[in-house]
């Protein structure tokens, strides 16, 4: 064995421990992979923002970005393999197996267990045996990555979906609370605020382990994971500036999962943040838009034990916690423009109001208070432009 095959058999070797740690930390170790692991996949990302960003319309850049996770997912699989059958060519080119195409030949029957390619000395053999196993157990892995990456998108998007109907599309927080306001529902609020505690806890948990579901998006194009958490955080902080004693006690619960979510996704994907904020410290969200929604709260009949400096005061005290942290992942994710979530990458200035369904009435029908009253505030809002 010549000195240079032997150098090229220990960087079959070394290629071959390399993919085989990216498998791990990927798809077993429930820890986030970093580093040159996820290459392939920030490649595609980058692509399809720059695709993105030459489109005009939301919608267009919506359908542009919605395919760039699952391509990357893909490419990651493809990769894995594709290193795998480099790995093994060097490794049996190494040991002696003829030329490069024949060690490639030798390496592709044996990794994907199709054996019409094997050399008869023992030593190819043994990597024969190993490529094979190496082969089965990767595509297995990967068979079972997707249905868990999916079931956990699936949990995700349930409650995203139901939040539709009870604060708009995209999500807002004081519409959340205008609505349930409104059609007498403002008790359920507890309820509301439980789940979504639990769903922040299971967010937490696989999507600090699995970064890829933080890029999959919504099936509805004005829905998103990251808008619905700030909007559900800001209406729970709303309820407790504005009247502490009536606000249920699982708004502060549900406000501090959600950012200990965010805050678990940011140690994960490395954004920065302070684990400890001044209460009193300014937010980018202005006094003057709290003012504004807090009239608006005020005027449908929402209770307000304190008053508008005061609550803001409050109010500014809960999000400090959340949103810089809510506003880097919404930037980086490129999540729809709704209203409280700060700035976008792809969409400069738009910003999304609520959509909200026409009501229409049957003519025979005595009026609807309810819904007469919701038709009234939606009067007043306008729709998306």
């Amino acid at each position: 064995m010549t000195a240079v095959r032997i150098l090229v058999l220990v960087v079959g070797i070394v290629v071959l421990l390399g993919t085989a740690n990216s498998v791990l930390t990927v798809l077993i170790v429930p820890r986030t992979a970093t580093g040159l692991v996820l290459y392939p996949v920030l490649v595609v990302r980058v692509a399809f923002r720059r695709a993105a960003q030459l489109t005009r319309t939301y919608e267009a850049k919506d359908r542009i970005l919605a395919v760039a996770e699952p391509v990357a997912l893909v490419v990651l699989l493809i990769s894995w393999l594709s290193m795998t059958m480099v790995g093994f060519t060097l490794v049996n080119w190494g040991i002696g197996t003829g030329s490069i195409a024949t060690a490639f030949s030798e390496a592709g029957s044996s990794v994907f267990t199709l054996g019409f390619t094997t050399s008869h000395t023992e030593g190819s053999r043994v990597v024969d045996f190993v490529a094979a196993g190496t082969g089965m157990v990767l595509v297995a892995l990967q068979i079972a990555y997707l249905p868990t990456l999916y079931s956990a998108y699936n949990r995700r998007e349930t409650l995203v979906t139901l939040l539709e109907s009870r604060a708009g599309s995209p999500a807002w927080g004081p519409e959340l609370l205008i609505r349930h306001q409104l059609v007498g529902t403002i008790d359920n609020l507890s309820s509301l605020f439980a789940e979504w505690e639990r769903w922040a806890a299971d967010v937490a948990e696989s999507h600090s382990t699995y970064p890829s579901l933080l890029y999959l998006r919504s099936p509805r194009a004005q829905n998103s994971w990251i808008v619905s958490l700030i909007a559900v955080m800001d209406a729970a902080a709303l309820n407790l500036a504005m009247d502490p004693v009536g606000a249920p006690i699982e708004a502060r619960m549900c406000i501090r999962m959600g950012f200990t979510c965010l805050r678990d996704i940011a140690q994960a994907t490395r954004i920065p943040f302070d684990p400890d904020p001044d209460p009193d410290q300014p937010i980018a969200l202005g006094e003057s838009v709290f003012n504004e929604a807090y009239d608006r709260l005020v005027a449908v009949g929402l209770t307000a034990s304190r008053s508008t400096p005061e609550a803001w005061a409050h109010f500014r005290g809960w999000r400090v916690n959340y949103e810089a942290v809510a506003y880097d992942i919404a930037y980086r994710l490129d999540a729809p423009p709704a209203k409280w979530t700060g700035p976008r990458r792809q969409f400069r200035e738009e910003i999304m109001e609520p959509l909200r369904p026409v009501d229409r009435q049957p003519s025979s029908a005595p009026p609807d208070p309810t819904r007469i009253a919701t038709e009234h505030h939606r009067g007043d809002e306008g729709s998306r432009p």
